[in-house]
């Protein structure tokens, strides 16, 4: 079965003044979440970012998560991603192998 991956910005972290922009967000701590529907993993981290000159500036009023998220897999890049998300993977499938403690099979 496919994994499943969402991801989610948990905080920001911002300058009130920056560039002549306020609120100009610098850090994304975020987490990965991951499921196949019967197990889950997680990674979380934090990004940097910096402002993009050939985009415009969004206020932080009119941010929304999905476009935090492309700028944090942006500044991540592809590779990072993909490792980030077969971390989540490994998780899911180590859920398989755990070890349980069974009572014993005699009364």
């Amino acid at each position: 079965m496919a994994n499943t991956y969402t991801w989610v910005v948990n905080s920001m972290v911002s300058y009130p003044q920056s560039e002549g922009y306020t609120d100009v967000v610098t850090t994304v701590n975020w987490t990965c979440n991951g499921t196949d529907k019967t197990y889950t993993g997680s990674v979380s981290g934090s990004t940097g970012l910096t402002l993009d000159p050939n985009s415009p500036y969004i206020p932080y009023s009119q941010l929304t998560q999905d476009q935090v998220i492309r700028w944090v897999q942006g500044a991540l890049g592809p590779d990072q991603v993909a490792t980030i998300q077969q971390d989540v993977s490994t998780q899911i499938a180590n859920s398989y192998d755990a070890l349980i403690i069974l009572p014993n099979p005699w009364g």
